[in-house]
């Protein structure tokens, strides 16, 4: 095993809240590896929703909003994650870890170290791996990479062959394999035609290319001013962000899937535009929770409804080969210094981007 620092930097989340619940220390204490550990230094961090709602508490049933990114005047104590339990504080977030492997337990692979890995944000209990009841999520239920240095189980991670930086690589793992879940669940085929709401953002830039990857037609909803952008992606079609009328906006297009991580307002009409047999699948509610559903559109039309967020291990995997085959790219939008996090986080809650941001340590 290599010498470790004693300390590292680190950005210590210290509780549910606003911004200023983040501290910065430079004298955190560096992980020590167990039998089955890995420690990484940590080369960028990328930057997702779940950091942004565990930190605020918006996963509580308490709150029916939409995400802010500040603090809530009331969370319940007992579900303020996305699994619906305590935190344990203070915590290290950030899910999309790369970096080079530094020290391994007894257990770990001597050839890792040296090695540039990705981390698999789903942490797994490894004597009932398909448990989804035993899953935790990296950063939430144990420290992440906003540090120097992280650590992480050895089957956790994965050795990834790549040209990409480092920050383009840390725009992968939470937006891409969330995208490919929501399309595995939602059994994307070629003859498919997907809406993606909110296709300027991490995970709708995503869903656009893994839907084209599996052969659909993609249509895509962003705010103007992000056309442009978005269309590097690659859909087929770009329409307004919130249409008056999306039947209209769609013209002939028939809809067999909604890939939505948005809600709110204009999610009855998401689910009025879908063709009969249609799936809508779902991991996210950005723009609020609490939606009205007619359940004579979903039982007349023989909908069928999918929620996405704990994934099977292959998917990690999947998208490791997607990189590495060249079949998909990044989309980084910013990198920060890792002490700039509350300025990072501010940015990405403000959506002043297209695409991921990413810290640096």
């Amino acid at each position: 095993m290599t010498d470790l620092p004693q300390t590292m930097r680190a950005m210590v989340l210290t509780g549910h809240g606003g911004l200023d619940k983040y501290e910065w220390h430079e004298d955190w204490p560096t992980p020590t590896p167990g039998p089955d550990d890995v420690v990484i230094r940590v080369g960028a961090c990328g930057m997702n929703n779940t950091d942004v709602n565990t930190r605020s508490g918006w996963y509580s049933k308490a709150v029916d909003e939409a995400t802010t990114g500040g603090a809530y005047g009331e969370i319940n104590d007992d579900d303020p994650t996305w699994g619906g339990a305590p935190l344990t504080f203070p915590r290290i977030q950030g899910a999309d870890a790369v970096g080079r492997v530094v020290a391994v337990g007894a257990n770990a692979d001597q050839a890792l170290i040296g090695k540039r890995v990705m981390v698999d944000g789903w942490l797994r209990d490894w004597s009932d791996p398909g448990n989804m009841d035993k899953t935790g999520y990296f950063g939430s239920e144990k420290d992440g990479g906003y540090a120097e240095y992280t650590m992480a189980d050895r089957r956790d991670v994965a050795v990834v062959e790549s040209d990409l930086s480092d920050a383009e690589l840390a725009t992968f793992q939470c937006s891409y394999t969330t995208a490919e879940g929501m399309l595995a669940r939602a059994k994307v085929v070629a003859g498919d035609t997907v809406l993606i709401p909110g296709a300027s953002g991490g995970v709708g830039g995503a869903l656009i290319q893994l839907a084209k990857r599996r052969g659909a037609r993609v249509i895509a909803m962003a705010s103007e001013a992000k056309h442009a952008d978005v269309a590097r992606c690659g859909p087929d079609v770009i329409l307004p962000r919130s249409p008056h009328n999306l039947r209209a906006a769609l013209g002939d297009e028939k809809i067999t899937v909604v890939a939505d991580i948005v809600g709110g307002p204009m999610w009855p009409q998401l689910i009025d535009v879908l063709e009969r047999g249609g799936r809508y699948t779902c991991s996210g509610a950005i723009a609020g929770p609490m939606v009205e559903l007619d359940l004579r559109t979903f039982y007349l039309r023989d909908l069928t409804f999918t929620g996405s967020t704990i994934l099977p291990q292959h998917v990690f995997h999947d998208v490791v080969g997607y990189i590495e085959a060249g079949e998909i790219k990044p989309m980084l939008a910013a990198t920060y210094p890792l002490a700039e996090l509350r300025e990072a986080q501010a940015a990405f809650i403000e959506k002043r981007h297209t695409g991921n941001i990413v810290v640096i340590p």
